[in-house]
């Protein structure tokens, strides 16, 4: 992201815990599964949840079973509903806050691309369309907002991307990519859960929406990858030698790699 006030804008638009009532422990419902442990209705606190807002668990989310938590993201949401009041209408507020934030957080990122200069335009005035929505706590049908912003992010995608990068099936569950020249490729919502992406080359690849839950990025290069979110790299495996964006972090639960791959 260029400039100074684009990565101020992407700042506010990551999660800050300690700034918000633990909307996201409360608000969404989930299942028992392989990310959660148990059963929560929507709108009933998680019984982890303590009386200071803060997660009983919080060090031990994965070993506990709930790798669930450990990977969702509000995009600011939860402290923005917290701070202004909202938080008695959190059940109707932050769902669509939630949504706004992370469509924020891409045009943003799309607005710091040079090649994608020809739809800057469209890009700020969506941003501030976004931002106006969010100010006002406005809720919205976020499905039809985001069909119809979703392909100004392709197009400037496209731009950043040019020729000669691979569109990729949908289905890649599992799939053995180990090594695979993936730069500029065309990953949007694909499902790469549990893929073998070591050694990967991800450069300017478009991963907005990709499931990357258990993928092995170990060894990977992700430098330079489109719209990719903490969450994404939460969700995923990786080690020491895993080379991603410095605008975010490297998990605390990848592994440390021994010597990094060579390519």
């Amino acid at each position: 992201m260029n400039g100074p006030g684009g990565r101020r804008v992407l700042a506010s638009l990551r999660a800050d815990c300690g700034r918000c009532q633990g909307l996201c422990c409360v608000v969404p419902a989930f299942a028992a599964s392989a990310d959660f442990a148990i059963d929560k209705p929507a709108g009933k606190a998680c019984p982890n949840l303590g009386a200071d807002f803060r997660c009983g668990i919080h060090t031990q989310l994965r070993d506990k079973g709930f790798p669930g938590c450990t990977v969702y993201d509000c995009f600011g949401a939860g402290q923005h509903v917290t701070e202004a009041g909202a938080a008695g209408r959190a059940a109707e507020v932050f769902p669509a806050m939630r949504d706004l934030h992370e469509l924020l957080y891409y045009v943003t990122e799309a607005l710091g691309w040079q090649a994608a200069a020809p739809v800057h335009d469209e890009l700020g005035r969506t941003a501030g369309e976004l931002e106006e929505l969010i100010a006002a706590l406005t809720v919205v049908d976020t499905g039809a907002l985001r069909g119809r912003i979703s392909p100004l992010l392709l197009r400037a995608s496209e731009l950043v991307r040019g020729r000669g990068g691979r569109t990729m099936k949908m289905d890649l569950i599992g799939a053995r990519l180990r090594g695979s020249d993936l730069r500029r490729a065309n990953l949007r919502g694909v499902l790469l859960i549990g893929a073998d992406l070591r050694g990967a080359d991800l450069r300017e690849a478009d991963v907005i929406g990709a499931d990357l839950r258990n993928a092995d990025l170990s060894g990977a290069n992700l430098t330079g990858a489109l719209f990719l979110t903490q969450s994404q790299l939460d969700a995923a495996r990786g080690d020491a030698s895993t080379r991603v964006p410095k605008a975010l972090g490297r998990p605390a639960h990848w592994a440390r790699a021994e010597r990094p791959v060579r390519r």
